[in-house]
């Protein structure tokens, strides 16, 4: 299947994350009681890559997290091969309790994944806040959820399909567009 469209290359991609690493730190006003999280699998790669930005802008480490939330998807579709979903587990670096969390991810579009994020979080402690970083809003929300750090907003059609590609996961940078047939 051919894409309709490559709307980010690895160029964008590369200067989307550096911008989104400057946002996060203006409006912390730095990185203190800062925790990244990023959502299996792409946004843990996105979360690592703030992360390192982050660092050289800062000079200091942010704490880096993983959040596995498929126990909290209300979308969850049994597999043909296993009557239960692969759980690949949550790894917190630091307590989350009071911190200021930003979950990342790699495209916002019904807001579903975010809300299902937000009750993992919420179970394993209470932040003092929780912002939204993600590389490409598509819009089509179903729950009322915003994006507070956007690489790119890219308005789709539901005919539409954004397929994100990172080298960890795919050996390649890109975001592209296809046509749901």
């Amino acid at each position: 299947m051919n894409p309709k469209a490559i709307v980010l290359d690895e160029k964008a991609i590369h200067r989307a994350l550096t911008r989104i690493a400057h946002e996060i730190i203006e409006r912390n006003k730095g990185i203190d009681h800062c925790v990244l999280i990023g959502i299996k699998t792409r946004g843990i790669y996105l979360a690592q890559r703030l992360a390192d930005r982050i660092k050289r802008i800062e000079g200091e480490n942010i704490p880096v997290g993983e959040l596995d939330i498929t126990l909290y998807r209300d979308d969850l579709t049994v597999k043909t091969d296993s009557s239960e979903p692969e759980i690949k587990g949550s790894h917190l670096p630091v307590n989350i309790k009071n911190q200021k969390v930003i979950l990342v991810d790699d495209v916002l579009y019904t807001g579903r994944t975010v809300r299902a994020a937000m009750d993992a979080l919420v179970d394993l402690g209470r932040p003092s806040q929780i912002q939204l970083a993600v590389l490409v809003d598509r819009g089509h929300r179903e729950l009322p959820i915003r994006a507070d750090f956007i690489g790119k907003n890219i308005p789709t059609s539901s005919q539409e399909r954004i397929v994100v590609q990172l080298v960890e996961a795919d050996g390649c940078d890109r975001v592209e567009i296809y046509e749901n047939k």
